[in-house]
């Protein structure tokens, strides 16, 4: 019976019900896992553009933002502040913060002889994401006058369907004591943000205006502005501030004008609108709070709320940070703890949340061919015919390189920025990058700068705007995904692990190994769909040009190339073969293929997708294979980029720098490979990359190394480096013929790194997008809290001094 039972199927049908059972149950874990994470997500200082703004992750809803100069003369134009600019202030950013709690953040701005303290905590309950506060401190700095004058504005403004209201009465000269703005929308229910009157003197100019508007009152004005415009604020309140000079100077002429802290202020005009500016000025310190209370939470938050959370934060944060990225011997003591929470904090206080169209050049499909020998003139051509359009909209939550040079999505920065992310939480980490996959268009092509929106555009010139659906970008997002199936591994040989079990609403997807499957279930079409489109469209050409190779099928080759850059791979002005060839084969990029190709098929292992692990099994043999058959110099002892020579034939060319040690960089060589003797030459040599700060990106030796542009041809890269570190530690905690090596190397290496980021940030208050490999300075791009917070990952590896002898013997 039970066998003809089974032939009918009458077995599964009878499970059928515990399977779907299971099926619903998982089902609603995943589903209450996303609402907790949405809803402890929901608000944030999402917008990092700017010194502080805050927004919901909702498209179009209410935003916020701070302005302030000081109005002791009439330069305000100059130094009032609003979006984040290089070379304004002496150092900025968060000292601590948690993307779901808070944190506090210092800003110091010498042209305005203050200092700036926001603190933004979380409050959760109700239904609408819960409650939050910011708290607004300035301190005149040693060099202030005594009666340093400051006007600070604190605005809000609504997009789309709702209303927001600010009471008060048009009659009055101001509001004195809180501004409260009510509020409702669809997403958010309703709402009330108060201003808190504060505390602080206010200047008493003794001049007659002065009876019209008296500066211990706050100013209220509500307007109403197109939705396109809402993100220039800074242009609405000049537009507003001349509006009220135009009045206010004809009436008192030249010989007894206001004092500027009289004239560059508001009118007074509380009510309905879509943007409402308050406006306070001070005389000294001050302080003052706004408080957002959602209808659904069972109270309205109050100052008091406010500063006893701050103190729970606070403490909080550090004793967390401490347990998961305590940094290890030798940089034990407390300024690099400090350090390190300044980095990272910066790095996860970057996240921000984006909205809007974006430009697509979709005109010359395929386009990714580019098979003539003039293809990068033909592509020139097509960009000069201007056919890109606009699409979308989209929304992406992710983080940034750089608040005041690079405050939007970069695909390849974002994989390293998430490294240091999903120790700490790993939930807000699959969050981003199911925002990340979920802008892939049908083919599987995800643009590689998401610059959505107006707001986004003003900060990029027109020529970098317009994204081509051929061109790449390294696939890093691969080995987080890398990561966390690491994590995964680590709870399953220890399904007690403390951390995960007692914080929930970090690692819910640790925690619950259905969800976690599930998510990779989800995730994985996604995968497969831009790990193909990658294989398709930078195919590079093995069979034309006779080339001898164990797979004929296992090469590649950045679209988007000219004779100067190669911006699709990241390392821009790379020296490269001369002239552009489509015969070209690029070494950086074959192994960015094998590390995305052994990160999927570990995924298709955790899903039981034989077939395809076993396809990508062959792709990853072939790939390992063709990277020393294509790639590897004899002559140079060392993995090189390939081309065609005039005479139609193969030819290596080498540069020596991060190009040459990109297999070892992405985990593609071996412990035991007989090739990894000379690849740590090439690292340990300081006529090539060695040096007392970090390894160069182009060998010293080379006759292109500080040259043009010198982008990436010397200077020192974070994000490179730590993959360098990291393979270094791999091989030196393995037995093999180059263990002890690699561990001088690694421990040294690692010393010069943690050291060079961290004076560079005593002595200037920022880390830098490079450094330089002469003095070790920082340079180019200020305030780059991107990939170089890498630094804290480093901090925090072991120390393994006492296994390896010193420097001398590298």
């Amino acid at each position: 019976m039970a066998c003809n039972s089974w032939r009918r199927g009458g077995f599964f049908k009878s499970l059928l019900p515990v399977l779907l059972t299971q099926w619903s149950l998982v089902s609603a874990q995943v589903a209450e896992i996303e609402k907790a994470s949405n809803e402890s997500l929901l608000w944030g200082p999402y917008r990092p553009n700017l010194y502080f703004g805050v927004r919901p992750r909702i498209p179009k809803s209410l935003m916020g933002g701070l302005l302030w100069t000081r109005v002791e003369d009439h330069t305000v134009q100059h130094t009032f502040r609003h979006t984040c600019e290089q070379h304004e202030l002496d150092g900025y950013g968060w000292d601590e913060y948690d993307v779901r709690s808070g944190g506090r953040q210092t800003i110091h701005d010498p042209a305005n002889h203050i200092d700036i303290t926001t603190e933004f905590i979380k409050f959760p309950g109700g239904e609408h994401g819960g409650s939050w506060g910011a708290r607004i401190k300035g301190t005149p700095r040693e060099d202030a006058s005594p009666d340093l004058k400051t006007t600070v504005i604190w605005y809000n403004t609504l997009e789309g369907l709702g209303s927001l209201v600010a009471e008060g009465d048009i009659e009055e000269t101001g509001t004195e004591g809180d501004v409260v703005l009510k509020g409702q929308t669809v997403e958010l229910g309703s709402f009330e943000l108060k201003i808190t009157e504060g505390k602080g003197d206010h200047p008493q100019t003794g001049h007659p205006s002065y009876n019209d508007k008296p500066l211990d009152r706050t100013l209220v004005y509500s307007g109403q502005v197109p939705d396109d415009a809402l993100w220039q604020t800074k242009a609405v309140l000049f537009a507003q501030l001349k509006s009220e000079i135009d009045l206010l100077l004809p009436k008192y002429g030249e010989e007894d004008p206001p004092p500027p802290a009289q004239v560059y202020t508001i009118r007074h005009q509380p009510g309905r609108g879509n943007i409402h500016l308050i406006q306070k000025v001070f005389e000294g310190a001050f302080e003052f709070d706004i408080l957002f209370s959602s209808g659904s939470a069972p109270t309205l938050v109050t100052s008091a709320d406010l500063t006893e959370q701050i103190k729970s934060v606070t403490s909080g944060f550090s004793t967390r940070f401490t347990e998961i990225f305590k940094p290890q011997a030798p940089f034990l003591k407390e300024q690099y703890e400090e350090f390190s929470k300044s980095l990272f904090s910066n790095l996860i206080g970057g996240i921000g949340y984006f909205y809007g169209d974006s430009r697509v050049d979709r005109s010359y499909d395929p386009a990714y061919e580019e098979d003539n020998e003039g293809f990068w003139e033909d592509a020139a051509e097509a960009r000069g015919r201007n056919t890109a359009e606009f699409e979308g909209p989209s929304e992406l939550f992710t983080s940034i390189p750089s608040r005041p040079f690079f405050p939007r999505g970069f695909l390849w920065d974002e994989g390293f920025h998430l490294l240091p992310v999903i120790d700490w939480d790993v939930d807000l980490t699959l969050d981003i990058i199911k925002s990340w996959f979920s802008l892939m268009d049908e083919d599987g092509w995800i643009a590689r700068e998401q610059i959505l929106g107006a707001e986004a555009r003003s900060k990029v010139p027109a020529e970098f705007q317009v994204q081509y659906p051929h061109y790449a970008n390294p696939p890093t997002l691969f080995m987080v995904i890398t990561a966390f199936l690491d994590k995964l591994d680590a709870i399953k040989k220890d399904s007690s692990n403390q951390q995960v079990l007692s914080e929930k609403s970090y690692f819910m997807q640790l925690a619950n190994r259905e969800a976690a499957l599930q998510y990779l279930r989800t995730l994985y079409p996604l995968l497969k769909r831009h790990y193909f489109w990658f294989r398709k469209t930078q195919a590079g050409d093995i069979k034309s040009y006779e080339r001898d190779a164990f797979s004929t099928k296992e090469g590649y080759r950045w679209r988007g190339r000219t004779p100067q850059h190669i911006l699709t791979s990241g390392l821009d002005d790379y020296p490269r073969a001369q002239p552009p060839h489509p015969g070209e084969l690029h070494l950086d990029l074959i192994s960015w293929v094998g590390m995305m190709t052994k990160s999927i098929r570990r995924v298709a292992v955790y899903l039981d997708e034989t077939d395809d692990a076993a396809e990508f099994a062959r792709y990853e043999e072939a790939i390992v294979h063709n990277i020393d058959d294509l790639h590897w110099s004899e002559s140079h002892q060392a993995h090189c980029d390939a081309t065609i020579d005039d005479y139609e034939e193969n030819k290596l060319v080498c540069h020596k720098g991060y190009i040459s040690l990109f297999p070892f960089l992405t985990g593609l060589v071996d412990k035991d490979s007989k090739k990894l003797g000379a690849i740590l030459d090439l690292i340990a040599d300081e006529d090539h990359l060695w040096t007392d700060f970090g390894l160069r990106s182009l060998s010293k030796s080379s006759e292109f190394y500080h040259t043009e542009e010198d982008y990436w041809r010397g200077p020192i890269w974070m994000n490179m480096n730590y993959l360098a570190v990291q393979q270094l530690l791999t091989i030196a905690q393995q037995k093999g013929p180059h263990q002890s090596r690699a561990t001088k190397l690694y421990t040294a290496l690692r010393k010069n790194l943690v050291n060079t980021v961290y004076e560079s940030w005593k002595e200037t208050g920022f880390a830098w997008e490079q450094y330089n490999p002469e003095t070790g300075k920082g340079q180019r791009t200020q305030h780059f809290t991107g990939w170089t917070s890498l630094v804290v990952k480093i901090m925090s590896m072991p120390d393994l001094e006492g296994t390896g002898r010193g420097r001398d013997e590298l």
